[in-house]
């Protein structure tokens, strides 16, 4: 029999979420109002959708507004999109939601920079990796990037190596700090300067590096889970990266984490957790139907058109629970 202590203790540590998941099981709720329209004008709402690939299986369970709502796939990266307009706008608010069932499974390439043991993804097309050499708006491969990438991975005598070195480059100079203004925004150079940000400036600067060294590296927007809650609301996105070799395919990394979980350093390098659910991939991203307004830095909040504008005042709701879970009460709309 067990004695009363023991019994105490596994029962606590029955009840917390598991930190070291194969896959999770989720639902993830994304609504959003559009706020402070101007009746007579044409509005118009673009809206990133998850879709299921190799790393997570996604059901859209229920999906609505006040438009009617058409599913665009968008032509560079093949990202989803739901799409709505009105002619002329007859109300001041506009609500929209969608609801998923997601089962999100660890991705996971290279542990402690040998194979997993997985089979490599199949090989990418010359032309979709020529697009991952080439630079963004805000993420150069040239200038400042170049002469860093070249100077850190002086020695390196293979992709795997520079790509290392890269990392460890990022994770040692960059501080995780939305501190002040500028951060964000994933501007390379900026970031370069700086010396702190969030995930999109993290990855942003890996990615022109790598790029700078022949290396295929693309960006990932989707949305954080809390690894040690089963319900919660989500204030905001997250962003993660991959780099391409020819022997092994696209190899996940995710340096913010790493900097955040540092005992989880050498992991990032190879792998991403379950805690997250992707929704777009891709920088200065033209939508279709094409918007009015420039290509988006990067597609993970609604975007919204009215009269031919961009209209930010969009409050947003994410929340998400575990499988089995109690839902929890969302707050208003912010």
């Amino acid at each position: 029999m067990l004695r009363r202590p023991l019994l105490s203790l596994l029962l606590v540590f029955s009840s917390l979420p598991t930190l070291a998941q194969n896959e999770r099981h989720f639902t993830f709720h994304y609504a959003f109002t559009v706020k402070n329209v101007s009746p007579g004008e044409r509005m118009r709402v673009w809206i990133p959708l998850a879709h299921s690939d190799a790393f997570q299986e996604v059901n859209v369970t229920s999906k609505g507004g006040d438009l009617p709502l058409k599913q665009v796939q968008q032509p560079e990266y093949g990202n989803e999109v739901l799409y709505a307009e009105a002619s002329r706008a007859d109300k001041s608010e506009y609500k929209f939601s969608v609801d998923y069932d997601v089962v999100r499974k660890e991705h996971v390439v290279l542990v402690n920079e040998k194979p997993a043991g997985t089979a490599p993804s199949a090989k990418a097309p010359h032309v979709e990796l020529a697009r991952f050499l080439e630079p963004d708006r805000l993420v150069p491969v040239t200038g400042v990037p170049a002469q860093l990438a070249a100077q850190e991975t002086k020695g390196a005598t293979t992709l795997l190596e520079k790509a290392r070195d890269i990392y460890e480059y990022v994770f040692r100079t960059m501080k995780y700090d939305k501190s002040g203004t500028g951060w964000g925004h994933g501007d390379t150079l900026w970031a370069c300067d700086s010396k702190q940000g969030n995930c999109t400036d993290f990855h942003s600067v890996f990615i022109s590096m790598a790029r700078a060294e022949k290396i295929p590296a693309r960006f990932q927007i989707g949305f954080p889970l809390p690894a040690d809650k089963h319900s919660a609301e989500i204030p905001g996105y997250h962003c993660w990266a991959e780099f391409y070799l020819d022997n092994t395919g696209w190899v996940p990394v995710d340096i913010s984490e790493a900097w955040k979980h540092q005992e989880k350093h050498d992991y990032f390098f190879g792998a991403h957790d379950v805690n997250r659910v992707q929704f777009t991939q891709g920088r200065d991203l033209k939508l279709a139907p094409t918007q009015d307004g420039p290509p988006l830095n990067y597609f993970v909040y609604p975007y919204v058109e009215i009269g031919g504008k961009e209209h930010p005042n969009v409050a947003i709701a994410f929340s998400f629970e575990d499988a089995g879970s109690t839902p929890i009460k969302v707050s208003a709309l912010r």
